[in-house]
């Protein structure tokens, strides 16, 4: 038989839900136990340029990899959970469209499933990320509350009861596309003024390079020139700080969340970037009953821990509590022609 079929017809023993996390460059692996912590590691470039098709091979070989690996040492996988990037029917388990990636409607749940033979979850990689963060992480104990990562682009979660709010398309939590400056800067998307085209880390990064005529490198140098006094770098960041106020004002009237869980690269600024959002938030409001802004607590590896949580879903009798990541994670050895993203 083969050690993925093994696999599958053991899962009601097995004690880990294997989970991975695809983004444009890399894709993170892991195996998550049933009260949510992250025991092992692994990473593969995504190598996007070799096309979809590609992309959706690597995905599928390397799952099936794991999960053989992990039937041999003894430890049968239970499910597998992916979390993907674009757009996901997650009800349907589809693949809808990746502008990052290029695939369409590509059936994941079942062309997975019949390759790894366990239950396998399909779920957004952002919206994975704030399931994660609701039972595990910075949510934990908001019944309402908006999970906003800020990076590359942004993405955005709206998190009820711990469980993504989709809305009746599977469209809802785009904070990235809400116009916050009507007539601005043209954003991917067709629109111009997009909250992502000023607070995201990339726009930041992208902005500064170009306004001062340096390199890109990242938001977070942005932010350490601030202390230099650096005025290219104060305009661009306190612009995005007022964007990201006004766009969280709107977020404070349309859904009355009490907490706001921002995470990404421009998160990783601390208090560079979380006190004047404070400040700013509060000096616009009037009526409005203000969130909690609070930073998120997994890092990169919310999507994989997400996507576990969700596998973990499947599998009958199992509960996955709060519980923290382990701080003992050991991320193993990269196979040969692997590479972290």
């Amino acid at each position: 038989m083969p050690a993925a079929h093994a696999a599958g017809s053991q899962a009601s023993g097995a004690g880990h839900a294997l989970a991975l996390d695809v983004g444009g460059t890399g894709i993170k692996a892991g195996l998550v136990t049933r009260d949510g912590r992250l025991i092992r590691t692994w990473r593969r470039a995504t190598r996007i340029e070799r096309g979809p098709q590609a992309v959706i091979d690597t995905i599928a070989d390397f799952a099936a990899e794991l999960v053989d690996e992990a039937a041999a040492e003894g430890t049968p996988v239970a499910a597998a959970g992916f979390a993907l990037p674009g757009i996901i029917n997650e009800r349907t388990g589809v693949g809808v469209f990746s502008a990052t990636v290029g695939w369409r409607d590509v059936p994941f749940r079942d062309l997975l499933g019949a390759r790894l033979a366990v239950p396998v979850a399909i779920g957004h990689d952002v919206r994975a990320g704030g399931v994660a963060e609701a039972r595990i992480g910075a949510g934990r104990g908001s019944a309402r509350f908006v999970f906003l990562p800020l990076g590359t682009s942004i993405g955005g979660a709206i998190m009820i009861d711990g469980v993504p709010n989709l809305g009746p398309h599977g469209m809802g939590g785009e904070f990235g596309h809400i116009v916050v400056r009507p007539g601005g800067l043209p954003c991917g998307c067709g629109l111009h003024g997009c909250l992502a085209q000023y607070s995201s880390a990339g726009a930041v990064a992208a902005r500064y390079a170009a306004a001062a005529g340096t390199a890109n490198t990242g938001a977070l140098d942005v932010a350490a020139r601030l202390a230099t006094g650096d005025p290219v770098a104060r305009r661009i960041w306190d612009e995005a700080v007022d964007v990201l106020a006004d766009a969280l004002l709107t977020t404070a009237a349309l859904l009355d969340p009490d907490r706001v869980v921002i995470g990404g690269g421009l998160a990783e600024a601390g208090d560079t970037l979380m006190r004047p959002l404070a400040e700013a938030l509060a000096a616009k409001a009037t009526y409005h009953a203000l969130p909690e802004l609070v930073t998120a607590e997994l890092g990169d590896l919310a999507g994989c821990l997400g996507a576990g949580l969700l596998a973990w879903d499947l599998v009958p009798g199992s509960s996955v509590s709060a519980a923290p990541v382990s701080a003992d994670l050991v991320p193993a050895d990269p196979r040969p022609g692997d590479s972290a993203p």
